[in-house]
Formats: C-alpha cells, structure tokens, sequence
C-alpha cells in the first residue's frame, strides 16, 4: 500500500487575520473552542480542562515547565489522522510557547478536513424470471431500476 503524501496545515500557526472568526472565538473563550475541537475530533468534551489543572499539579510537584498534555495529545493525534508534515518537537514548541495559537490552527485545521460528504448514485437492475401463465402468454416488462444513494464522509 502506497503512503499518502503528507500535507502542510491548512493554515498556519499564526495565520489569525486568515480566519477571524476562529481566531475570535479562541480569543474571547479559549476553553470553549479548546472543548469544541476536542469533541469534534472524537475525544471528550471536557478533555481540554485538564490543562487547565496541570499547572498546578505539575508545580506543587516541583516541575516549573510543562507541556500542556492534552493541546499536544491532539495536536499530535491531528496532525498523524490527518498525515499533516511536522514532528512531535514541533508539537510540544508550539503548545507550550502559543497554546491559544495551537487551539485556534487545530479548529481551523477541522473544519478544513470536514468537506461536505461525496454523493455516489448506486443503480440496481433487479431480473425477475417468472415462468408464463399456462393459459396465456404476457408480455413481461422488466422493473424499474432501483437506486440507492451511498454517501462517503
């Protein structure tokens, strides 16, 4: 099996002015867009929460610098799903150093990924052999061809 030719983000990390409405989003309400994204790729909702607490649990630990677990858990899963170019000291320089940036280019990155589902048209024709009236013969008719509609996400 051939592998896909790996792809570039659909925007970059700090391509804001490209897309003001994610980047607006992320700006007023970060956790609800971090949650959004979260949820869209199939994860739970609440995942992104956690790195709100992380700080916290990592300093009492004694650990002054982290990388929020969750931002590159999903930055990494999105970009292997999707075979986007890049590696995982990439990921980590990008959600430790610009978090919201990282958020904002993953909700971008889905929304590019969800295109609208491919419509294939799937036509049946269904014989029928049917032995002749023993009086008579009939004209047989074949049916009308079925069609079903398959649709691809």
């Amino acid at each position: 099996m051939a592998k896909k030719a790996t792809e570039d983000w659909d925007g970059g990390l700090f391509d804001c002015f490209e897309d003001t409405k994610t980047c607006c989003y992320g700006f007023w309400c970060c956790p609800c867009m971090a949650c959004t994204v979260s949820n869209r790729f199939g994860e739970c909702y609440c995942l992104p929460l956690c790195d709100i607490c992380s700080p916290a649990a990592f300093v009492s630990c004694g650990v002054p610098l982290f990388a929020p677990p969750v931002t590159l858990g999903l930055r990494a899963a999105i970009r292997n799903k999707y075979n986007i170019k890049g590696s995982v000291c990439k990921d980590i320089l990008a959600s430790c150093f610009c978090m919201w940036c990282t958020w904002c280019q993953m909700h971008r990155e889905l929304r590019h990924q969800k295109k609208e589902p491919t419509v294939i048209n799937v036509q049946t024709n269904t014989t029928v052999n049917m032995q002749p009236a023993p009086v008579m013969m009939m004209m047989q008719q074949a049916p009308p061809a079925v069609t079903q509609q398959v649709v691809i996400h």
